[in-house]
């Protein structure tokens, strides 16, 4: 049986998206920026897309503007509140521990530039506290960035109350929705939002095209230049078809949303459960606070990367950590910010279903990942010194 559970790497195109972007790439290719009319048709479907993506966020279609996926979007977002505070004397930035890399390598290179960034801690739970943020804001604070949803271990933050302070405190607010787009309703308005990020791949859109939500008054500062695309505010011909279908991917998941979540969520948390009952397991972040599909567990005594090996064997997709850092034999960031050892973080596995999975996959899941764990484990110096006592166990 084949098992694709790592919906939150990337997922599948669906058939509407598809349907959608396949005129656009065979019938209307003209340029959008085109005066003739066959341009024309590229730009009336960039337009009514631009509308479809405002309308499921609650902003105004002048507020969006396509980019090429959701890193685009955080960089252009950062970059833009920094050089906007920085104009005004402001150069502190409050993040997490535990975002995106697209967020911290961006927070990274301005504090080479001489900005200052505090980056929270999560709690053991893989949730923010709003006293945490209220505590780190300044006079000089130019922007606070966080995460909606974490894309390792599926938990979700106070956004709007985080929005809502940052509002009293007339500091800009974004947010990574990259894991919450499609999967959680999203209102920027109701949830003081400034600027925010989404990916089309992550709702069965395809790869390579994004949004950036800013709201009105927020000046942004070009990461591409060379033409006066989404409004002199990001270079380059637009991907129309990858624009249309992404509109019509987030049109979908959004209007079917709630049966999907109904369907989502026994089948996460029968593997929640079942796994559990591995001995020296342990599931990781709030299951209170949590988007439908994401489950996250450590297994002691084995490795991350030869658990994945072995599960692809039995045809089930599964990570270790978020896919940007899948080649690395690091343990995960995300999991060692919230208190996890390294020695536990290694043997972390990330499985995150969606609507076209069924609780078959899921029941051949829970019949092979013990049988996996318990050979990995027989095989293990390190699980060998736990049980013999020579070492402690840790969970």
């Amino acid at each position: 049986m084949f098992v694709y559970a790592d919906n939150a790497a990337t997922t599948s195109i669906s058939k509407t998206a598809l349907d959608a972007m396949m005129p656009y790439l065979t019938d209307y290719y003209g340029n959008p920026s085109s005066l003739y009319s066959f341009g024309q048709k590229a730009a009336e479907a960039l337009q009514a897309s631009r509308e479809t993506v405002a309308k499921y966020l609650n902003a105004s279609p002048k507020e969006i503007y396509f980019t090429s996926g959701g890193s685009e979007a955080d960089n252009q977002a950062i970059v833009s509140a920094a050089r906007l505070g920085a104009r005004k004397g402001k150069k502190h930035i409050i993040s997490t521990q535990f975002e995106h890399h697209a967020v911290l390598h961006t927070l990274s290179r301005l504090e080479k530039e001489g900005f200052e960034v505090t980056l929270l801690d999560p709690h053991s739970d893989g949730v923010i506290r709003l006293e945490d943020v209220e505590k780190a804001l300044r006079e000089d604070t130019c922007l606070v960035t966080i995460m909606f949803a974490n894309n390792e271990i599926g938990t979700v933050q106070p956004i709007t109350e985080i929005g809502a302070l940052c509002r009293e405190r007339k500091v800009p607010f974004h947010t990574d929705a990259v894991q919450a787009a499609g999967h959680m309703p999203i209102d920027v308005q109701a949830m003081n939002i400034d600027m925010l990020s989404l990916s089309g791949h992550k709702f069965h859109a395809p790869k390579g095209v994004g949004v950036l939500y800013a709201r009105k008054g927020i000046v942004l500062t070009n990461i591409i230049e060379g033409g006066a695309q989404e409004r002199g505010k990001r270079a380059g011909t637009e991907n129309v078809a990858g624009i249309v279908a992404l509109a019509a991917a987030l049109k979908e998941s959004c209007d079917h949303m709630e049966e999907n979540t109904a369907k989502i969520i026994p089948m996460r948390d029968k593997l929640f459960r079942e796994l559990a009952k591995i001995p020296h397991s342990k599931i990781n972040g709030s299951l209170e606070h949590h988007v439908p599909g994401t489950v996250n567990m450590c297994f002691e005594g084995i490795e991350g990367e030869s658990l994945l090996l072995m599960l692809d064997d039995q045809g089930i997709c599964a990570s270790s950590g978020s896919a940007c850092t899948s080649g690395s034999l690091d343990p995960s960031h995300v999991l060692l910010s919230i208190g996890l050892p390294h020695e536990v973080a290694h043997g972390s596995l990330r499985l995150s279903i969606g609507e076209y999975n069924t609780m078959e996959q899921i029941d051949h899941i829970i019949e092979v990942v013990p049988k996996v764990v318990a050979y990995l484990r027989s095989i293990s110096p390190v699980w060998d010194e736990l049980e013999k006592g020579e070492r402690p166990h840790l969970i």
